[in-house]
């Protein structure tokens, strides 16, 4: 599977992809997420599903970007021009994966600011080619392996946190992920895309960069455990022999 955390506040977005490939028996590292300049924008795809079916349609999209008279001044016309190749490979490719026993397989995370763009959006799209924006009302999306990482960010990302704060949320959803999901791992490719600045950042993180946050936040989740209160429990184990917590 995959994970790809894409996360906008008020300060801009931030998205995170881990980088392990599963094909059979092998187990690769490979990039999941791609970043374009158009004009004087910037965006950012992420990807999850079946690697033939992404590569085929960033191939279709870089090309029909290539082939526009003009950039993309808005995010939404690149969103609808990648949707236009999702559809085109799955009129190519549907019937032949499904031969195999393979599902036609893709989502899609797209974010960042064109010339045009009052704000920074995000937008999530479907394998059918339809999409829908991410609202500030639940700020965030996940493609590929979702529940190991959700509860960390419904409790704590809020549209209104900062950059770094949904940096350090998404890195724990990650890690969450991770510890659960064998076929997540590192490293991981973060992008920051800052308000108005029609840039994106990229850095990678390597699984000894962030040890130290893994460890301190296993602790602290202990920690926290032992010390939460436990009056609701008393009664229940009146009677029973067992070690304090």
């Amino acid at each position: 599977m995959t994970f790809c955390l894409g996360m906008m506040v008020k300060e801009g977005i931030i998205g995170i992809a881990d980088s392990r490939l599963t094909s059979g028996n092998e187990i690769i590292s490979a990039k999941k997420v791609s970043v374009y300049q158009q004009g004087q924008g910037s965006l950012f795809i992420m990807t999850s599903g079946l690697r033939s079916v992404r590569d085929k349609t960033l191939t279709y999209f870089e090309e029909a970007m290539a082939e526009r008279p003009e950039p993309c001044d808005r995010l939404y016309k690149a969103v609808n021009l990648l949707a236009e190749q999702i559809r085109r490979v799955s009129r190519e490719d549907k019937e032949a994966l499904a031969g195999g026993g393979f599902n036609f397989d893709i989502r899609v995370l797209i974010g960042g600011q064109l010339e045009h763009d009052h704000e920074h959006v995000l937008y999530l799209i479907y394998p059918e080619g339809n999409w829908i924006e991410i609202g500030k009302g639940t700020p965030y999306q996940i493609i590929g392996t979702l529940g190991y990482g959700k509860p960390v960010l419904d409790r704590t990302l809020q549209y209104e946190d900062s950059l770094r704060f949904a940096l350090k949320v998404g890195c724990l959803a990650f890690d969450s992920t991770r510890i659960s999901a064998a076929d997540v791992d590192y490293p991981i490719d973060v992008v920051i895309c800052l308000k108005n600045s029609f840039q994106i950042t990229e850095h990678r993180y390597f699984k000894q960069d962030l040890a130290p946050i893994s460890d301190w936040w296993q602790e602290r989740l202990r920690t926290s455990i032992r010390e939460l209160p436990g009056e609701w429990i008393d009664s229940l184990f009146m009677n029973v022999l067992v070690s304090p917590p």
